[in-house]
């Protein structure tokens, strides 16, 4: 039976969906932050996860996988945002916002989410999990917007989309700053072996803090040939915007190896992409621990809600009262796995 393809098994902590055909084993763990550990293909992973075991990462987790940033992505220049006119101080006491430039949210390793269903039927296999911010009084405290957040993690066709919807229940309206922050990796080559290509225009300047000054220039300033560029030559940690769109209003970010291939497409609500790709000796981390591209949906640019707030962005999202908001990545692979 046509069916008989796609699994959704619940293993303890671990969900785990699977395409026989596409011999494509995707596992989530809802309990710490709702992240993806493992995509493997014909039993490669394509993720970096540096653990044992998920007692191992349960115990100490960290950024890994594919972790979901928010209530916003990236870091802003001060410890605050501002939304719809109104600056909103975090309280640095509660302890869940740290730094003087805060990053990635509060939300990446939460235990809270619920997961809703694991299902399969003739064409996939999904888990869609929630996350009921509103809940959270010291959540709420740094970003009063009191909101849900659905994400659906579905295999088809050997094709993994990480789909979420975002529910403002508030009653004024929401800026959306989200994101993710994916480790990608080729098992058939090192990073000094890979080029990537970069579907995007535009790169925005970075300050000193890795916050955008509002400047851009065209990608080629940095990329020659954007559709071709070795890693070796390259530290990134790199913002780009004006991304550019099939016919479907996706863009494409792709890693290759010496066979293997990486495909990340965003949908049209993704506004701006980083890529994270870190030289191998650049820090204290080993070699091994750098053999990764992270290419980053983002909602939007880093800093936007205090960027928007100075007329310095133009594209942040919001959602009105009562409304949703939704979109989809998609990590496809491509090339010989085996």
């Amino acid at each position: 039976m046509a069916a008989d393809r796609y699994s959704a098994r619940r293993d303890g902590d671990v969900v785990r969906l699977e395409d026989t055909n596409a011999q494509t084993i995707v596992s989530i763990v809802p309990s710490v932050g709702n992240i993806t550990f493992a995509m493997t293909v014909k039993g490669q992973n394509v993720l970096r996860w540096p653990f044992a075991s998920v007692e191992e990462f349960k115990a100490k987790p960290a950024l890994s996988g594919i972790p979901f940033l928010g209530p916003w992505a990236n870091r802003l220049d001060e410890q605050a945002f501002y939304a719809n006119g109104q600056k909103y101080a975090f309280d640095m006491e509660l302890g869940n916002v740290r730094g003087a430039i805060p990053i990635h949210g509060f939300l990446t390793t939460t235990t809270k989410w619920q997961v809703l269903d694991a299902s399969v039927d003739s064409t996939s296999a999904w888990v869609t999990s929630r996350l009921e911010v509103f809940r959270e009084p010291l959540w709420m405290k740094q970003f009063p917007f009191a909101h849900t957040i659905e994400i659906t993690h579905r295999l088809r066709d050997g094709v993994l989309e990480v789909s979420t919807r975002i529910l403002n229940m508030s009653a004024e309206p929401m800026p959306v700053a989200i994101g993710f922050h994916p480790y990608f990796q080729l098992t058939d080559s090192t990073r000094d072996e890979w080029t990537i290509a970069v579907g995007a225009r535009t790169q925005w300047l970075l300050a000193a803090n890795k916050v955008p000054t509002g400047e851009t220039r065209p990608i080629e300033q940095l990329f020659p040939d954007p559709t071709s560029v070795p890693l070796k030559d390259y530290d990134l940690d790199h913002v780009f915007g004006d991304l550019i769109r099939d016919q479907s209003g996706r863009a494409t970010m792709t890693v290759k190896g010496r066979r293997q291939q990486l495909d990340v497409l965003l949908g049209a609500n993704y506004r701006a992409v980083v890529i994270w790709a870190p030289q191998p000796n650049a820090g204290s981390p080993s070699t091994a621990t750098r053999n990764f591209v992270c290419f980053e949906p983002m909602a939007a640019i880093t800093d936007a809600m205090n960027l928007a707030h100075r007329g310095v962005y133009r594209e942040l999202q919001s959602i009105p009262p009562g409304q949703t908001w939704q979109e989809s990545f998609w990590v496809r692979p491509a090339g010989i796995w085996n």
